[in-house]
């Protein structure tokens, strides 16, 4: 699964909020969540195939958190579109400063 279909789906997002504060287990997610946990593993796994999270098993739990590396190819992939938009927001400025 890439990077944007990971992050199409509402409940992925959420689940990278809630990881966002600190590593947590499928069943935490499940609670505050308000989603059953087949659910919440579903998502878990669409999200470690796409990258965004790596599980570390300790004991009989594992533990969910972050990965880095995809949101900063998500970045590279926005920064040419603000860097265009940018621009083209300046070329506005620039046309309105010369309009006055």
């Amino acid at each position: 699964m890439d990077a944007f279909s990971a992050i199409a789906e509402p409940r992925r997002r959420e689940i990278l909020a809630q990881l966002r504060l600190g590593p947590a287990t499928v069943n935490e997610l499940a609670d505050r969540l308000r989603i059953s946990q087949p659910m919440a593993s579903k998502h878990l796994k669409a999200l470690r195939s796409a990258g965004f999270v790596e599980v570390r098993p300790q004991g009989q739990k594992r533990w969910f958190n972050l990965r880095r590396n995809p949101f900063d190819e998500l970045d590279s992939w926005l920064d040419e579109y603000r860097r265009y938009w940018s621009q083209e927001l300046d070329a506005l400025e620039r046309y309105l400063d010369d309009e006055d």
